[in-house]
């Protein structure tokens, strides 16, 4: 394995509070677009398509991707990402307060944004366990302290965004989280380089474009661990999508007073998953991780919108959602390790983008299909399909050959990749 000559923590010091900034900004792009669309047009069906067009483009970048990042380099694919979703998103207040923000435009914007998003976050993720490395720290303990990181800012930024969108409305709100993109691109440009550990290859090297392309998805493929895990997790982010951009806005406005509620749910999964987060981080090597994945999936989705259907009300909902906030805490960080482990440092870019947009597909569907059922179905009945299929999709890890694949032991020690399939 490729070492470093002395350990240095301050790069990856910095990744962590970049990604801290740009996560508690960009909540309140979770939260205000749809509140805005919901104010303006009164339309579940139209807040979808704002959905869609948001994460569609996320889904193409990643689909697109990898190779693009090994080209420019981690650091630059990070500035330039972070850079162009604040000039996007800081567009959204410029043109309210200019009366001239349209539907179309709003559509247009959220959409510049969501392409050059993936990108970016794919290449911090890729210089994790390079920084973790650098800093002489186990990957487990550093992906558990990345992810508590987000959880945190998540915890943060979601109530934020309901006490500003309260203050100064859910256009003017969103220039915080131009803000803290064009923050997170100081961070990165000025205090991490992508300096590649001694003895690694040089990014980019070998196959051209497609091929590289070609390379990464060829490998997931061949990868049946990590593929089952994807499809799981392409199913469990749509419905989140529906339940986020959707179902919560909806039910927040009809029957929890407002956007304060969004904040403060969104803010509790948040803060409780930042515990389950820092929880695994201290304990989670010591427990089988296939269990772990299982019992934290099958508690962290399908609770949430069982409840909101069945006992509608803050309260139980806030406190549903703690719960599942706790196994969603373990769930990022139990498969960032699996992926460092099973995946060559020369093809983390292309895996991991493919693993992005793999988990990510079904994501534009989520929100507009979601749309579209409350606007038809209802709200109570939209809640009860997603927690049915919320609920069958966690438990497939039972029957699915593939995720046995955990209970093995791993080809070596420390993070060690499998055998690496021949490229198409």
């Amino acid at each position: 394995m490729p070492t470093y000559d002395t350990p240095e923590r301050r790069p990856l010091g910095l990744l962590l509070t970049a990604n801290v900034i740009s996560v508690s900004g960009n909540m309140l792009t979770v939260v205000a677009v749809p509140w805005l669309v919901l104010q303006s047009t009164g339309s579940p069906a139209r807040a979808g398509l704002v959905a869609f067009a948001s994460t569609l483009p996320v889904v193409l970048a990643a689909l697109l991707g990898g190779p693009l990042i090994d080209r420019l380099g981690l650091t630059v694919s990070s500035v330039v990402s972070d850079t162009v979703c604040a000039l996007a998103i800081g567009a959204v207040p410029v043109l309210h307060m200019a009366g001239a923000l349209s539907y179309g435009a709003l559509l247009g914007l959220v959409a510049v944004a969501g392409l050059f998003h993936a990108p970016g976050e794919t290449a911090r993720e890729v210089l994790l366990p390079r920084l973790a490395q650098r800093a002489g720290m186990d990957f487990t303990r550093a992906s558990s302290f990345y992810e508590s990181a987000s959880r945190g800012a998540r915890m943060l930024g979601a109530p934020l965004a309901g006490v500003l969108i309260a203050a100064v409305g859910a256009a003017d709100a969103l220039l915080v989280d131009a803000g803290s993109f064009a923050a997170s691109a100081l961070l990165v440009g000025l205090g991490v380089r992508d300096r590649r550990p001694a003895g690694a290859a040089p990014a980019g090297q070998g196959p051209g474009y497609l091929g590289q392309l070609r390379e990464g998805y060829a490998y997931l493929w061949a990868a049946r661990l990590l593929l089952a895990v994807v499809g799981m997790v392409m199913v469990t982010n749509a419905l989140d999508q529906a339940w986020s951009a959707v179902l919560l806005p909806v039910e927040a406005r009809e029957h929890l007073h407002g956007a304060q509620s969004i904040g403060l749910v969104s803010g509790a999964m948040g803060g409780a998953a930042l515990v389950g987060s820092v929880l695994y981080g201290f304990f989670g090597q010591r427990l089988p991780r296939r269990g772990l994945f299982i019992a934290a999936f099958l508690v962290c989705g399908f609770p949430r919108t069982a409840v909101a259907a069945l006992l509608p009300g803050l309260t139980p909902l806030l406190v549903t959602t703690v719960v599942c906030g706790l196994a969603a805490g373990v769930l990022n960080p139990v498969i960032g390790t699996e992926l460092v482990r099973l995946v060559p440092e020369r093809l983390r870019s292309r895996v991991f983008g493919a693993t992005t947009s793999g988990v990510l597909v079904a994501v534009p569907l989520g929100g507009l299909l979601a749309g579209y059922l409350v606007q038809y179905a209802g709200l109570r009945a939209s809640l009860l399909v997603v927690s049915g299929i919320y609920l069958v999709t966690t438990l497939s890890p039972l029957v699915l050959p593939a995720f046995r694949q955990w209970d093995a032991p791993p080809p070596g020690t420390g993070v060690t990749p499998v055998q690496e399939p021949a490229a198409a």
